[in-house]
């Protein structure tokens, strides 16, 4: 019994450590360069892990209680999701940069500044446009300001990003989750009440990484808005490096895409 409550209790610790996969960090880091404060960043991280937690303790459960099988094929679909998320976060933090650079005018040779913009914000996304220039010029162009705009003033859109982010994340690692705990733990009790502990160490850990970037961020920030905007242009350009690193990686190498999903291809 002693050994079996050790083991559960260990999950905790296991899923802070699980909150610091490269693809879960690099899909948060994109989201908080967009909210660079400490509380927003508390607040993505928890619903990150919220959402996390959610699929990883009802698929985990369901193939812990009910011996449900994951075919192959399923699994790397669910990986592969996650794939084509970090290209869109990507993406996302790019069209951003470029829509701010689209309104930067230089003010002689070899001079980058920005002569007199004004920026005001749909909610987290900060637009600038140049003095005279009508607020909202470019609002239909840009989809984060687009989508804020219709869903922003509900407070529902800042809340299922990251959750949403979350949940597929849970979806992609749930299956090997629950299979190593039944090969540790054979009573499916203990085991749910592992999965369930691992979820609250993976939101866990989550917060205290995102913290840590937003404590950065708005560090950066106070200093001078050009280094804000090379941290959110790099975190974009690294998801999208490792979405598509991990298309590769699943479809191709994994065989997703070339039709051998969890086999060698034939000879």
């Amino acid at each position: 019994m002693i050994a079996v409550l050790s083991l559960t209790l260990l999950g905790f610790f296991l899923g802070m450590r699980h909150a610091t996969d490269p693809d879960h960090v690099i899909a948060v880091s994109a989201i908080v360069t967009r909210q660079p404060t400490v509380r927003a960043a508390l607040l993505i991280g928890g619903l990150w892990g919220v959402g996390h937690t959610v699929t990883i303790v009802a698929v985990g459960g369901a193939i812990v209680l009910f011996t449900v099988v994951i075919p192959p094929r399923l699994g790397l679909t669910m990986e592969m999701a996650v794939a084509l998320m970090l290209i869109v976060l990507g993406m996302w933090n790019l069209t951003g940069i470029l829509e701010q650079i689209r309104g930067i005018r230089p003010l002689g040779e070899g001079d980058a500044l920005i002569p007199d913009l004004h920026s005001h914000s749909h909610c987290h996304y900060v637009h600038n446009y140049p003095s005279g220039h009508e607020a909202g010029h470019h609002d239909d162009h840009v989809p984060a300001a687009w989508l804020d705009r219709q869903l922003g003033d509900l407070g529902v859109y800042q809340i299922l990003r990251p959750l949403f982010v979350g949940l597929v994340h849970g979806l992609a690692g749930s299956a090997a989750v629950a299979l190593l705990v039944l090969a540790l733990i054979r009573n499916p009790w203990w085991a749910i009440a592992y999965l369930v502990l691992f979820g609250i160490g993976t939101i866990a850990g989550m917060m205290l990484i995102t913290v840590a970037i937003g404590a950065l961020l708005a560090y950066a920030s106070r200093r001078s808005s050009r280094v804000e905007r090379y941290l959110r242009f790099a975190s974009g350009l690294l998801s999208l490096g490792f979405g598509v690193f991990l298309v590769y990686q699943i479809g191709i190498v994994d065989g997703l895409i070339t039709g051998y999903p969890g086999t060698t291809p034939p000879q």
